[in-house]
């Protein structure tokens, strides 16, 4: 028969404990990796099959519509002559030259707005006298159609680019520092007040603090800020032309416009939408995803 002291007991507590200690141990354990490919697989094409089917459906729809007649040629024209004055464009190298006209000058004029910007959504967020003087007015420039800058640009600047980038910040600065600002205003109150108990200063709580914490609504203002920041440029684009601006997209677009060209018109269309696109998936999307993760929050 066992001695007493040899029979293990067991309590409810040390269950619990085992129980814990599993589970911890499993989320310690890393995941099969052939499981985590299939994933990706699966993710990768759960991303890009949908939106190529969405594509050749409305591809499939446009080629109905011209077939049956609705419109005359010169208001719908047929995909195939659309597709071929993109590939006349890509292969002179003319669309590459629009493209990067366009997008050189948007990138510049959208990272001056980012340096203006970001300080001035941290004064009118920290700041009760600035927030109460200028926040109203932000709020209104940015619901401000950037177009109507255009006349008022050309009037000081001349054709030239400088009317281009005043648009283009006119757009995009109002909309970041409005992104900043709701960022800070969700930031609990004790970060900042376990900055400054850790005696962190002004400029040390704005770097280490509160940007960090405003981080995704800093990103939503961001996103926000570079599509109307394109949109004011296209439209400058459009409006202001001279051989000292070169071609970009907007002016491609203008010149179909005014040769009463629907395949360059569309085209042109396409190029501007590619151009939108390829920054929302190569730049905002990795860097959403970067911080949501960096949270906790990212799928797997």
């Amino acid at each position: 028969m066992p001695r007493p002291d040899s029979i293990r007991t067991t309590t409810p507590d040390t269950d619990l404990d085992a129980a814990v200690e599993a589970g911890l141990d499993a989320l310690d354990t890393p995941a099969d990796p052939q499981p985590d490919t299939r994933n990706r697989w699966r993710r990768f094409a759960g991303a890009v099959l949908p939106p190529l089917v969405a594509l050749a459906l409305a591809l499939t729809a446009w080629q109905a519509l011209w077939a049956s007649a609705l419109w005359p040629e010169f208001k719908l024209p047929e995909p195939r002559a659309v597709g071929l004055e993109l590939w006349d464009e890509i292969t002179s190298g003319n669309a590459l030259s629009f493209i990067w006209t366009s997008v050189h000058r948007a990138v510049i004029g959208f990272l001056v707005g980012i340096a203006i910007a970001t300080p001035l959504g941290l004064l009118v967020a920290k700041v009760r006298v600035i927030r109460s003087a200028i926040g109203p007015l932000l709020s209104g420039l940015q619901s401000l159609p950037s177009v109507a800058w255009v006349p008022a640009a050309v009037l000081w600047f001349g054709v030239t680019p400088a009317t281009m980038y005043t648009v283009l910040l006119l757009g995009c600065v109002p909309s970041i520092a409005n992104g900043l600002v709701a960022g800070i205003d969700q930031i609990p109150p004790i970060l900042p007040r376990v900055g400054k108990a850790l005696g962190a200063g002004r400029l040390a709580t704005a770097r280490h603090i509160l940007l960090p914490a405003a981080l995704p609504g800093y990103l939503a203002g961001l996103k926000q800020g570079w599509a109307f920041s394109w949109r004011s440029l296209m439209a400058a684009e459009i409006i202001a032309t001279s051989p000292e601006l070169g071609k970009g997209l907007g002016a491609y677009l203008e010149n179909g416009r005014l040769l009463s060209d629907m395949p360059t018109v569309i085209a042109a269309i396409a190029l501007i939408l590619l151009v939108g696109v390829g920054i929302e998936l190569l730049v905002f999307r990795p860097l959403e995803r970067g911080i949501l993760r960096a949270r906790g929050l990212g799928t797997t």
